[in-house]
């Protein structure tokens, strides 16, 4: 067995406008929105009563998603993981973006902040991590020249 492809990275936000927002900002393109539940969600998920609202995004390169769902049943009663970057199982995903400064300043229009600061890896890239929705962390890499 082998793995065929990446499908997508799925992640529940409380507010799916927000987040939706957030990655449209990043560049990415809203390819569909859906309402979720029923016996097999609950099966699926093991949970029960689920309903949840889900949002698909879908990278500019046209190959990669990006699932974000928000739950209105069941209720969580954990909070969300605003945890520093080291804490095992933090949700983190990465893109190459062609301006760094640029994509930093139309984030913090939609909650983006900065993890740490703009660090410069030898001649190779400029690279920051950007706590986003339901606190994921985005890595944002400008490949430099």
């Amino acid at each position: 067995m082998a793995i065929h492809r990446l499908d997508h990275t799925g992640f529940v936000v409380e507010d799916l406008a927000a987040a939706v927002g957030f990655f449209v900002e990043l560049g990415m393109e809203l390819e569909g929105e859906t309402t979720v539940s029923g016996d097999w969600a609950d099966r699926l998920i093991g949970l029960d009563g689920v309903k949840t609202d889900i949002a698909f995004l879908r990278t500019p390169d046209g190959h990669s998603r990006i699932e974000v769902s928000t739950f209105h049943s069941p209720t969580s009663t954990v909070p969300a993981p605003w945890a520093p970057a080291n804490v095992p199982g933090i949700p983190r995903i990465t893109f190459v973006i062609d301006d760094l400064d640029d994509v930093l300043a139309r984030l913090r229009g939609h909650g983006g902040e900065l993890v740490g600061e703009v660090a410069r890896y030898q001649d190779y890239c400029r690279y920051a991590y950007v706590r986003g929705p339901a606190g994921v962390i985005v890595g944002l890499v400008e490949e430099l020249s």
